[in-house]
């Protein structure tokens, strides 16, 4: 997908972002308490109000893709905090990827930003490069090398490298190695065929919630259809603007999964993105329009899907004080609140705790927190800080990036809690572990 460039204006004729969606929004001030990088920095052009201003700005006339414009641009998380506050119901969400897919095309990036990006798309959104790397990264834990660099303090002068460090994930090395089968039968009378996404950081470094995933939905009667390929969603690229790779993964995603009833995802982020392919798609050639609208109506979140069932399998009790961390591609994004903690709930015994300022980002938000470190520390420590204060003896979330970023900065603090995904939580509770 290319488009032309308008020399006479900022962004190219190609999907802009929409002058009715900017207009939608009347100023109010009602997004700056919710969004982290005005809480941060306190800028007017770091809130959703002040990024709209410069979107429209773009439209007109004689504009340009000026630096400190894509900064501002950059510096938003895309935590969508800013679409639950707003009563006038401006689709930030619209906008803002609109407007990264511009940047993208049109912006000349710096090499070190170019080289950046790529490395972290040529890893993470490939499952097999990321289960060939995970040896090394225990013989790098496991030797005492971590230790080591830590102490000559040669990632400070690299903030980005030593994000990545700091977020990499303790798993054991067999566990990165798991597979689940292609297909897996219901116990019970079948109620639906489920088509299961595995993802790609998901599905190495936390195999462990897919699998509590696929036994829960098995237990609850439902027929699984859990395809090796597509290898990812698309979801980082789509949401840092990266668009022609998005699209491509995108389509392999729908022909995969065509012919199921619902499309579960365990993933908040992933999710989001699934439910997006029909905008993101609008305009393709063919079919694929109606076809990535037809997927995106079948996308269900798993916690959502198990809301639209009455549950069949017993649930035992698990006496618990478990704080539940709002993803925001989940609580924002996907509008998905009470059904996690309503599941949580239906566990007998479990205790489920609420820390203040749910609504804020963690700071992880994709690849945020490596491109932006030093923003994406702070705002972890404080979310961290907000979870203990809830006196939990452990805390469930529901992406895997919101539950790197968190685990790191617990152990930052020197006050680790135990992490699970609410799915992991029921399983322990449907199979009395």
């Amino acid at each position: 997908m290319t488009g032309g460039v308008d020399t006479k204006r900022a962004f190219d004729a190609h999907h802009p972002p929409q002058l009715d969606l900017i207009e939608d929004c009347v100023h109010c001030g009602f997004c700056l308490p919710t969004c982290p990088t005005y809480v941060l920095w306190g800028e007017e052009m770091d809130s959703p109000r002040g990024r709209i201003v410069l979107m429209r700005n773009g439209l007109e006339e004689g504009s340009e893709l000026s630096a400190p414009m894509i900064t501002h641009f950059d510096r938003c998380l895309g935590c969508m905090a800013c679409v639950t506050a707003c009563p006038s119901g401006v689709q930030y969400d619209k906008l803002i990827e609109d407007t990264r897919a511009q940047v993208e095309r049109n912006f000349p990036r710096s090499r070190a930003q170019r080289f950046a990006r790529r490395l972290i798309f040529a890893g993470f959104t490939h499952p097999a490069r990321l289960r060939a790397g995970a040896p090394l990264l225990a013989a790098y834990r496991r030797s005492g090398l971590d230790r080591v660099v830590g102490a000559s303090g040669v990632l400070d002068r690299l903030p980005r490298l030593r994000a990545l460090e700091q977020l990499a994930p303790d798993v054991p090395l067999r566990s990165t190695q798991r597979r689940l089968p292609a297909a897996i039968r219901p116990r019970g009378e079948r109620r639906a065929r489920v088509g299961m996404l595995q993802g790609c950081v998901q599905r190495v470094f936390f195999g462990h919630v897919n699998v509590a995933t696929a036994r829960v939905l098995q237990a609850e009667g439902f027929e699984l259809h859990v395809p090796s390929r597509p290898r990812c969603c698309g979801a980082l690229m789509l949401h840092t603007g990266v668009q022609d790779e998005a699209i491509a993964l995108a389509k392999a995603n729908i022909e995969a999964f065509e012919g199921c009833d619902y499309v579960a995802v365990n993933s908040a982020g992933c999710g989001s993105s699934m439910k997006d392919y029909g905008h993101v798609m609008r305009d393709e050639p063919g079919v694929w329009a109606e076809r990535a609208a037809t997927f995106s109506g079948k996308v269900r979140d798993v916690h959502e899907l198990l809301a639209d069932f009455e549950p069949v399998a017993r649930r035992r009790p698990l006496p618990m004080r478990v704080a539940y961390h709002d993803a925001c591609h989940l609580a924002h994004a996907q509008g998905v609140r009470s059904q996690p903690r309503e599941l949580l709930r239906s566990i007998p015994g479990m205790e489920v705790l609420e820390p203040e300022g749910w609504e804020i980002c963690c700071g992880s938000a994709g690849i945020w927190n490596i491109l932006e470190p030093e923003a994406g520390a702070e705002l972890g420590r404080r979310k961290a800080e907000r979870l203990l204060a809830t006196g939990a003896e452990a805390f469930a979330s529901a992406n895997p990036g919101c539950t790197l970023q968190i685990t790191a900065h617990l152990k930052g603090l020197g006050r680790p809690l135990p992490v699970y995904h609410p799915l992991e939580l029921l399983r322990m509770s449907i199979e009395g572990s």
